[in-house]
């Protein structure tokens, strides 16, 4: 099971590396530095988990999933608060990839799902997403 979440989260980072590029390009260095710095930077940071995830899917002996060939962006992404929304819908969707992670492995690769997992739902604060309860807690 371990190398098969590997291989879920993989496919999940490569998506979000094609979608910070994106949105970096639909983001104005100049205009709105404060946002694009942000998207930069989450976009540095899922190419490093990317290759952390590539690396680990390689010492278990199997071969990592491949990018897929095309994506589906988010619609539309004119206004600075889109690109904001998608980004926060992004890490959403990464930190909930990590859980799964977290949930199907153990010891140090349960520690990088962990430190993955609230990287993500740090980040997507910062991008204007809502912190959720975890479940059971009032």
């Amino acid at each position: 099971m371990t190398t098969a979440a590997l291989q879920t989260a993989l496919e999940a980072e490569h998506a979000a590396v094609w979608l910070y590029a994106l949105l970096g390009a639909r983001t104005s260095a100049s205009t709105e530095s404060e946002l694009h710095a942000a998207l930069t930077s989450a976009y540095v940071a899922h190419r490093a988990r990317r290759d952390t995830l590539t690396a680990l899917v390689i010492d278990d002996g199997e071969e990592p999933v491949a990018a897929a060939a095309s994506y589906v962006a988010p619609t539309p992404l004119t206004t600075s608060e889109e690109v904001r929304t998608a980004a926060a819908a992004a890490e959403t969707a990464a930190a909930a990839t990590y859980g799964f992670v977290v949930a199907s492995t153990s010891g140090e690769r349960r520690r990088t799902a962990v430190a993955a997992l609230r990287d993500a739902a740090v980040r997507g604060l910062g991008f204007g997403g809502a912190a959720e309860d975890l479940p059971g807690g009032d």
